[in-house]
């Protein structure tokens, strides 16, 4: 276990924001992905030299005011928030009482209406949403259409990081399983050491995948990418290259979503081919918030987040 575990998580949302998150030009010549020290600090109002001194394990022992305008400024979850104050407290030494160890509230199995309409209207492009746990909570008819051949959508709930690191069907899929192993598992972050439900999973996994999954969680934090580009080798599309943006949805358990779209011509063919169903009825979105409905798990894929049958 790292002595310096306060400062590498600082780093590692720190990584995970991008400028545009926070209202900053991305700039250029970044040698670092995520938000530079010299920005977090005027966001936070600290200086430069005392957030590397944070960062580097050289102090340990930040205000309550510094520490609230650090997770202000890195938009950190309520799960993350209660990490931070973890680490800060076991940076000095003091012992959390046990039911503040296990403060951490139930991951969310539920959308709001209006992201249940905003994946209706991203149609047919392939998109989901999932929790902090990578459950999947919904998703486009697209979505089903690039997932549910590989396996992905076979458990119920469906996990990404479960899928990744447990089904030997992943490492068919994926060309380049290592790196999506390494980005499943860190989309995980440092929560489960605090948070009894992914904790849970942790323990699935560890006995599951044995050192697959150890090695990884065990390893230094590293933020997963909101975007880059992933191969797949689908059964029936081919091989395609997927470029992904994932967001973090605002007032969410962290909810993120993931978009994905096809990084060149010719996996832009292979796509539309699979994904061509026709046109798809969309409900209107007033009609959705004023039925209260919301996205749940259904064992039954692939389907269209537009033809659960809770809203019917």
């Amino acid at each position: 276990m790292s002595d310096n575990e306060l400062g590498a998580f600082l780093r590692s949302r720190r990584e995970a924001l991008r400028p545009d998150d926070v209202g900053l030009p991305p700039g250029n010549r970044r040698r670092t992905p995520g938000l530079r020290r010299s920005e977090l600090a005027t966001l936070a109002g600290v200086s430069m030299e005392y957030l590397a001194r944070l960062e580097q394990g050289r102090d340990q022992h930040p205000s309550r005011q510094v520490i609230g305008a650090l997770a202000e400024a890195l938009r950190l979850s309520p799960n993350d928030q209660h990490e931070l104050r973890r680490l800060v407290k076991a940076a000095r030494g003091i012992q959390l009482p046990a039911e503040q160890c296990t403060a951490a509230e139930p991951p969310s199995t539920e959308i709001r209406p209006t992201i249940r309409t905003l994946l209706n209207r991203l149609e047919p492009t392939p998109a989901v949403v999932v929790n902090r746990l990578t459950d999947v909570l919904a998703h486009t008819e697209g979505f089903a259409r690039l997932m549910a051949p590989i396996g992905l959508l076979d458990r119920t709930p469906a996990n990404l990081v479960h899928f990744a690191l447990t089904d030997p069907r992943a490492r068919t899929a994926y060309p380049d399983w290592e790196a999506i192993a390494d980005a499943r598992v860190a989309s995980l972050g440092l929560s489960h050491r605090t948070d009894p439900h992914a904790g849970r999973l942790v323990d699935e996994l560890t006995t599951l995948a044995a050192t697959t999954f150890t090695d990884r969680a065990n390893a230094s934090p590293s933020p997963p990418a909101r975007t880059g580009v992933e191969s797949l080798r689908h059964p029936d599309a081919g091989e395609l290259r997927l470029a992904f943006e994932t967001l973090i949805l605002p007032d969410t358990d962290n909810l993120q979503l993931t978009v994905y779209l096809p990084a060149d011509e010719s996996t832009s063919t292979r796509l539309d081919g699979l994904l061509r169903t026709g046109p798809i009825a969309l409900p209107p979105l007033a009609d959705d918030i004023a039925t209260g409905s919301t996205g749940r798990f259904s064992g039954k894929h692939p389907r269209s987040t537009s033809r659960d049958p809770i809203d019917q």
